[in-house]
Protein backbone atom coordinates (compact mmCIF):
# COMPACT_ATOMS: atom_id res chain seq x y z
CA UNK A 1 0.00 0.00 0.00
CA UNK A 2 1.21 3.39 -1.35
CA UNK A 3 0.73 5.97 1.89
CA UNK A 4 1.06 8.79 -0.41
CA UNK A 5 -2.65 10.65 -0.11
CA UNK A 6 -4.45 8.16 2.29
CA UNK A 7 -6.25 9.98 4.97
CA UNK A 8 -4.45 8.21 8.08
CA UNK A 9 -5.59 8.77 11.69
CA UNK A 10 -3.16 8.41 14.50
CA UNK A 11 -4.89 7.54 17.94
CA UNK A 12 -2.27 8.38 20.78
CA UNK A 13 -0.84 11.21 18.37
CA UNK A 14 0.40 12.97 21.62
CA UNK A 15 2.41 10.34 23.05
CA UNK A 16 5.52 9.33 22.33
CA UNK A 17 5.76 6.88 19.60
CA UNK A 18 2.71 9.00 18.28
CA UNK A 19 4.38 12.00 17.64
CA UNK A 20 7.37 10.52 16.10
CA UNK A 21 4.90 8.48 13.93
CA UNK A 22 3.65 11.65 12.54
CA UNK A 23 5.73 13.38 11.50
CA UNK A 24 7.24 10.61 9.52
CA UNK A 25 4.05 10.21 8.10
CA UNK A 26 3.81 13.22 7.00
CA UNK A 27 7.44 12.91 5.33
CA UNK A 28 5.48 9.84 3.52
CA UNK A 29 3.14 12.68 1.99
CA UNK A 30 -0.39 11.06 4.28
CA UNK A 31 -2.83 13.55 5.28
CA UNK A 32 -2.63 13.11 8.82
CA UNK A 33 -5.45 13.24 11.29
CA UNK A 34 -4.39 13.18 14.75
CA UNK A 35 -6.55 11.79 17.75
CA UNK A 36 -5.34 13.40 20.78
CA UNK A 37 -6.31 13.15 24.57
CA UNK A 38 -9.16 15.66 25.26
CA UNK A 39 -8.22 17.47 28.52
CA UNK A 40 -9.33 21.29 29.38
CA UNK A 41 -5.48 22.86 28.63
CA UNK A 42 -6.26 22.38 25.20
CA UNK A 43 -2.84 20.53 25.27
CA UNK A 44 -1.65 18.07 22.46
CA UNK A 45 1.07 16.47 24.58
CA UNK A 46 4.29 16.24 22.18
CA UNK A 47 2.11 17.82 19.20
CA UNK A 48 2.96 20.98 20.77
CA UNK A 49 6.74 20.71 20.37
CA UNK A 50 6.54 20.07 16.93
CA UNK A 51 7.16 23.63 14.21
CA UNK A 52 4.51 25.42 13.11
CA UNK A 53 5.02 24.13 9.76
CA UNK A 54 4.20 20.46 10.58
CA UNK A 55 1.49 21.37 12.89
CA UNK A 56 -0.25 23.33 9.83
CA UNK A 57 0.22 20.07 8.30
CA UNK A 58 -2.51 17.88 10.68
CA UNK A 59 -5.39 18.00 11.48
CA UNK A 60 -6.14 17.79 15.17
CA UNK A 61 -9.24 15.72 16.92
CA UNK A 62 -9.50 15.50 20.68
CA UNK A 63 -11.25 13.00 22.03
CA UNK A 64 -11.54 10.20 23.97
CA UNK A 65 -10.42 6.17 22.97
CA UNK A 66 -12.99 5.10 25.87
CA UNK A 67 -15.58 6.87 23.90
CA UNK A 68 -16.80 5.16 21.14
CA UNK A 69 -19.25 7.96 19.46
CA UNK A 70 -15.73 10.29 19.10
CA UNK A 71 -13.57 7.25 17.84
CA UNK A 72 -16.50 6.92 14.98
CA UNK A 73 -16.72 10.44 14.50
CA UNK A 74 -12.61 10.76 14.24
CA UNK A 75 -12.21 7.31 12.10
CA UNK A 76 -14.98 9.24 9.70
CA UNK A 77 -13.42 9.07 5.98
CA UNK A 78 -10.02 7.80 7.12
CA UNK A 79 -8.46 5.02 4.59
CA UNK A 80 -5.72 3.88 7.13
CA UNK A 81 -5.70 3.91 11.39
CA UNK A 82 -2.63 3.50 13.58
CA UNK A 83 -3.78 2.70 16.99
CA UNK A 84 -1.74 3.77 19.40
CA UNK A 85 -3.71 5.08 21.99
CA UNK A 86 -3.27 3.54 25.59
CA UNK A 87 -2.44 3.18 29.43
CA UNK A 88 1.63 1.45 29.67
CA UNK A 89 2.90 2.35 33.11
CA UNK A 90 3.53 -1.60 34.98
CA UNK A 91 3.73 -0.22 37.93
CA UNK A 92 0.02 2.22 37.81
CA UNK A 93 -1.69 -1.00 36.74
CA UNK A 94 -0.82 -2.38 40.01
CA UNK A 95 -3.29 0.10 41.15
CA UNK A 96 -5.75 0.52 38.96
CA UNK A 97 -6.18 -2.04 36.60
CA UNK A 98 -9.45 -0.94 36.08
CA UNK A 99 -8.50 1.76 34.01
CA UNK A 100 -6.36 -0.46 31.73
CA UNK A 101 -9.41 -2.50 31.08
CA UNK A 102 -11.55 0.22 29.96
CA UNK A 103 -8.62 2.12 27.86
CA UNK A 104 -6.63 -0.35 26.15
CA UNK A 105 -9.45 -3.60 26.09
CA UNK A 106 -12.73 -1.45 25.22
CA UNK A 107 -10.39 1.46 23.26
CA UNK A 108 -9.40 -1.39 21.03
CA UNK A 109 -12.81 -2.43 20.63
CA UNK A 110 -14.08 1.00 19.84
CA UNK A 111 -11.22 0.73 17.09
CA UNK A 112 -12.08 -2.10 15.36
CA UNK A 113 -15.79 -1.72 15.60
CA UNK A 114 -15.77 1.34 13.89
CA UNK A 115 -13.11 0.27 11.61
CA UNK A 116 -15.41 -2.74 10.62
CA UNK A 117 -18.61 -0.36 10.24
CA UNK A 118 -16.97 2.17 8.25
CA UNK A 119 -15.01 0.06 6.12
CA UNK A 120 -11.60 1.45 6.82
CA UNK A 121 -8.70 -0.22 4.45
CA UNK A 122 -6.24 -1.14 6.96
CA UNK A 123 -5.92 -0.88 10.63
CA UNK A 124 -2.46 -1.29 12.82
CA UNK A 125 -2.86 -2.22 16.58
CA UNK A 126 -0.34 -1.24 18.97
CA UNK A 127 0.90 -4.45 20.94
CA UNK A 128 3.85 -4.57 23.34
CA UNK A 129 6.53 -6.89 24.10
CA UNK A 130 5.41 -7.25 27.76
CA UNK A 131 2.81 -9.63 26.73
CA UNK A 132 5.19 -12.65 26.19
CA UNK A 133 6.74 -12.21 29.36
CA UNK A 134 9.95 -13.41 30.79
CA UNK A 135 11.67 -14.90 27.53
CA UNK A 136 10.85 -18.95 27.39
CA UNK A 137 12.91 -19.28 24.89
CA UNK A 138 14.69 -16.98 22.63
CA UNK A 139 14.66 -14.76 20.09
CA UNK A 140 11.29 -14.40 20.81
CA UNK A 141 9.05 -14.73 18.19
CA UNK A 142 5.27 -14.16 17.75
CA UNK A 143 4.62 -17.90 18.44
CA UNK A 144 5.62 -17.27 21.82
CA UNK A 145 3.00 -17.70 24.85
CA UNK A 146 1.63 -15.20 26.19
CA UNK A 147 2.10 -14.53 29.70
CA UNK A 148 -0.42 -11.80 31.71
CA UNK A 149 2.77 -10.81 34.45
CA UNK A 150 0.85 -7.33 34.97
CA UNK A 151 -2.53 -6.08 34.69
CA UNK A 152 -0.95 -3.63 32.03
CA UNK A 153 0.11 -6.47 30.09
CA UNK A 154 -2.94 -8.58 30.83
CA UNK A 155 -4.65 -5.77 29.18
CA UNK A 156 -2.75 -6.02 26.33
CA UNK A 157 -2.78 -9.86 25.90
CA UNK A 158 -7.42 -8.63 25.39
CA UNK A 159 -6.85 -6.17 23.11
CA UNK A 160 -4.87 -7.92 21.02
CA UNK A 161 -7.26 -11.01 21.48
CA UNK A 162 -10.00 -8.53 20.51
CA UNK A 163 -8.27 -7.70 17.49
CA UNK A 164 -7.48 -11.00 16.31
CA UNK A 165 -11.32 -11.47 16.56
CA UNK A 166 -12.28 -9.33 14.37
CA UNK A 167 -9.72 -9.90 11.71
CA UNK A 168 -11.07 -13.90 11.68
CA UNK A 169 -15.00 -13.02 12.17
CA UNK A 170 -15.10 -9.83 9.84
CA UNK A 171 -12.40 -10.23 7.71
CA UNK A 172 -11.21 -7.00 9.24
CA UNK A 173 -7.75 -5.84 7.37
CA UNK A 174 -5.54 -5.57 9.84
CA UNK A 175 -2.08 -6.08 11.56
CA UNK A 176 -0.92 -6.35 15.58
CA UNK A 177 1.87 -4.54 15.46
CA UNK A 178 4.61 -5.28 18.61
CA UNK A 179 7.43 -3.04 19.54
CA UNK A 180 9.74 -4.03 22.03
CA UNK A 181 11.57 -1.74 23.96
CA UNK A 182 11.47 1.71 22.06
CA UNK A 183 13.56 4.20 23.37
CA UNK A 184 14.05 7.78 22.58
CA UNK A 185 13.36 11.84 22.79
CA UNK A 186 9.79 12.33 24.22
CA UNK A 187 9.80 9.35 26.07
CA UNK A 188 7.72 9.44 29.41
CA UNK A 189 9.84 9.29 32.28
CA UNK A 190 8.06 6.48 34.11
CA UNK A 191 10.59 4.40 31.56
CA UNK A 192 14.16 3.65 32.31
CA UNK A 193 16.37 5.18 29.77
CA UNK A 194 14.48 8.70 30.53
CA UNK A 195 14.99 7.80 34.46
CA UNK A 196 18.63 7.48 34.40
CA UNK A 197 19.55 10.13 32.15
CA UNK A 198 17.42 12.83 34.02
CA UNK A 199 18.74 11.70 37.18
CA UNK A 200 22.60 12.01 35.63
CA UNK A 201 21.87 15.40 34.11
CA UNK A 202 20.34 16.83 37.50
CA UNK A 203 23.61 15.85 39.15
CA UNK A 204 22.67 13.56 41.42
CA UNK A 205 25.73 11.21 41.82
CA UNK A 206 23.57 8.24 43.29
CA UNK A 207 21.01 6.85 40.72
CA UNK A 208 17.95 5.61 41.84
CA UNK A 209 17.18 2.14 39.99
CA UNK A 210 15.02 -1.29 40.88
CA UNK A 211 16.03 -4.56 39.34
CA UNK A 212 19.42 -4.37 37.18
CA UNK A 213 19.32 -7.93 35.95
CA UNK A 214 16.41 -7.76 33.30
CA UNK A 215 17.38 -7.17 29.93
CA UNK A 216 15.82 -5.95 27.10
CA UNK A 217 15.79 -5.55 23.59
CA UNK A 218 15.72 -1.86 23.29
CA UNK A 219 15.13 0.04 19.64
CA UNK A 220 15.43 3.58 19.02
CA UNK A 221 11.90 5.56 18.21
CA UNK A 222 12.52 6.27 15.18
CA UNK A 223 13.52 2.61 13.92
CA UNK A 224 10.07 1.71 15.87
CA UNK A 225 7.51 4.33 13.75
CA UNK A 226 9.58 3.35 10.46
CA UNK A 227 8.40 -0.18 11.30
CA UNK A 228 4.82 0.61 11.52
CA UNK A 229 4.63 2.41 8.40
CA UNK A 230 6.61 -0.35 6.21
CA UNK A 231 3.92 -3.05 8.13
CA UNK A 232 1.12 -0.51 6.83
CA UNK A 233 2.25 -0.96 3.51
CA UNK A 234 2.60 -5.06 3.17
CA UNK A 235 -0.11 -6.38 2.37
CA UNK A 236 1.42 -9.56 3.74
CA UNK A 237 1.14 -8.62 7.35
CA UNK A 238 -2.83 -8.81 6.85
CA UNK A 239 -4.24 -10.92 9.44
CA UNK A 240 -0.74 -11.23 11.08
CA UNK A 241 0.89 -9.88 14.46
CA UNK A 242 4.76 -8.48 14.10
CA UNK A 243 7.32 -7.77 16.12
CA UNK A 244 9.72 -4.41 15.21
CA UNK A 245 12.50 -5.51 17.52
CA UNK A 246 16.41 -5.43 17.19
CA UNK A 247 17.42 -9.36 17.89
CA UNK A 248 19.74 -8.31 20.82
CA UNK A 249 19.59 -7.78 24.37
CA UNK A 250 20.98 -5.72 27.49
CA UNK A 251 20.56 -5.82 30.71
CA UNK A 252 19.14 -2.46 32.78
CA UNK A 253 22.69 -2.58 34.79
CA UNK A 254 25.37 -2.35 32.11
CA UNK A 255 22.46 -0.35 30.00
CA UNK A 256 23.17 1.96 33.17
CA UNK A 257 26.92 1.41 33.35
CA UNK A 258 26.64 2.87 30.06
CA UNK A 259 24.70 6.24 30.48
CA UNK A 260 26.96 6.53 33.44
CA UNK A 261 30.33 6.84 31.23
CA UNK A 262 28.75 8.88 28.83
CA UNK A 263 27.14 11.39 31.20
CA UNK A 264 28.68 11.35 34.80
CA UNK A 265 31.38 8.44 35.32
CA UNK A 266 31.70 9.02 39.01
CA UNK A 267 27.58 8.06 39.77
CA UNK A 268 26.75 5.11 40.91
CA UNK A 269 23.64 2.64 40.92
CA UNK A 270 21.62 2.23 44.16
CA UNK A 271 19.30 0.04 44.83
CA UNK A 272 15.37 1.88 45.54
CA UNK A 273 12.98 -0.72 46.77
CA UNK A 274 9.80 0.89 45.85
CA UNK A 275 10.86 0.69 42.21
CA UNK A 276 11.09 -3.42 42.41
CA UNK A 277 8.28 -5.25 40.78
CA UNK A 278 7.04 -8.38 42.47
CA UNK A 279 9.26 -11.16 41.64
CA UNK A 280 6.48 -12.70 39.91
CA UNK A 281 5.48 -9.84 37.84
CA UNK A 282 9.26 -8.87 36.41
CA UNK A 283 9.64 -9.56 32.92
CA UNK A 284 13.32 -11.19 33.29
CA UNK A 285 14.43 -11.22 29.47
CA UNK A 286 13.47 -9.69 26.34
CA UNK A 287 15.11 -10.33 23.41
CA UNK A 288 13.26 -10.41 20.44
CA UNK A 289 13.25 -12.14 17.14
CA UNK A 290 12.86 -9.52 14.07
CA UNK A 291 13.12 -12.22 11.50
CA UNK A 292 9.30 -11.76 10.31
CA UNK A 293 8.98 -8.11 9.88
CA UNK A 294 12.76 -8.72 7.61
CA UNK A 295 11.35 -11.14 5.62
CA UNK A 296 7.54 -9.11 4.99
CA UNK A 297 8.68 -5.50 4.62
CA UNK A 298 11.84 -3.15 3.68
CA UNK A 299 12.43 -2.04 7.11
CA UNK A 300 15.47 -2.34 8.54
CA UNK A 301 17.34 -1.06 11.86
CA UNK A 302 18.81 1.77 11.51
CA UNK A 303 20.06 3.18 14.77
CA UNK A 304 22.86 1.18 16.50
CA UNK A 305 22.00 1.32 20.65
CA UNK A 306 25.14 3.84 20.37
CA UNK A 307 23.84 6.10 18.12
CA UNK A 308 20.28 6.13 19.33
CA UNK A 309 21.41 6.65 23.10
CA UNK A 310 23.86 9.61 22.07
CA UNK A 311 20.67 11.54 20.29
CA UNK A 312 18.63 10.57 23.28
CA UNK A 313 20.89 12.36 25.62
CA UNK A 314 21.47 15.50 23.36
CA UNK A 315 17.48 15.87 23.52
CA UNK A 316 17.49 15.47 26.93
CA UNK A 317 20.42 18.08 27.46
CA UNK A 318 17.90 20.74 26.04
CA UNK A 319 16.95 22.62 29.21
CA UNK A 320 13.65 23.10 28.03
CA UNK A 321 13.37 19.76 27.75
CA UNK A 322 14.96 18.16 31.14
CA UNK A 323 12.68 21.05 32.84
CA UNK A 324 9.55 18.67 31.90
CA UNK A 325 10.32 15.81 33.99
CA UNK A 326 10.87 15.99 37.88
CA UNK A 327 14.31 13.07 38.15
CA UNK A 328 14.15 13.05 41.88
CA UNK A 329 10.56 11.68 42.80
CA UNK A 330 9.50 7.80 41.02
CA UNK A 331 7.69 8.75 38.87
CA UNK A 332 5.12 5.12 37.62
Amino acid sequence: MNLLGKKVLITGADGFIGSHLVEQLIEEGAQVKAFVYYNSFNSWGWLDSLSKDKLDQIEIFAGDIRDPNGVRTAMAGCDIVFHLAALIAIPFSYHSPDSYIDTNVKGTLNIVQAAKDLGVERVLVTSTSEVYGTAQYIPIDEKHPRQPQSPYSASKIGADCIAESFYRSFDLPLTIVRPFNTYGPRQSARAVIPTIITQLLNGMESIKLGDIIPTRDLLFVQDTARGFIEIAKSEKLIGHDCNIATNSEISVGDLAQELIKQINPSAKIVTDEQRMRPEKSEVFRLFGSNEKILENTNWKQSYTLSQGLAETIEWFKNPDNLKQYKANIYNI
